[in-house]
């Protein structure tokens, strides 16, 4: 696949779970997908982001970074949201938050086939009066 033709595909992909359509989630996602070394496939792997969008309402994917190495993606999500309660064990409860997500895929047969997935949690701990480190 090329760099072109995986751009393509990764940006589609960030389109779909940006407009929430879920019933096309396949197209870029295989059945027996791996997140973070857990064996998800396509079913968990939509029930995790329906549990985000679910727990974060305005939940928007904007790459800031795309670098490509087929089959391997790896790219920086921004994200600008108001989680409504506790989001990653911390109690952001609507305040508005902005982090980071770093991801890598890995691609098979034109579909994420894996994910290893870091959020930047010690931004938003500094967003959040009280949890600051003194």
């Amino acid at each position: 696949m090329s760099r072109t033709d995986l751009s393509a595909i990764y940006r589609d992909y960030i389109a779909c779970l940006n407009k929430q359509d879920w019933p096309h989630l396949g197209r870029f996602v295989h059945d027996d997908a791996i997140h973070n070394g857990r064996q998800v496939g396509l079913s968990g792997y939509r029930e995790m982001l329906e549990k985000d969008f679910s727990e974060v309402p305005d939940l928007y994917f904007n790459i800031q970074m795309l670098m490509l190495d087929p089959p391997y993606v790896a790219t920086r999500l921004g994200f600008n949201c108001t989680p409504k309660g506790m989001f990653l064990g911390l109690p952001v409860n609507g305040k508005m938050i902005s982090f980071a997500e770093n991801v890598f895929y890995k691609f098979s047969t034109g579909k994420i086939a894996q994910v290893w997935s870091v959020i930047d949690k010690a931004a938003i701990e500094a967003q959040l009066p009280g949890l600051q480190k003194r």
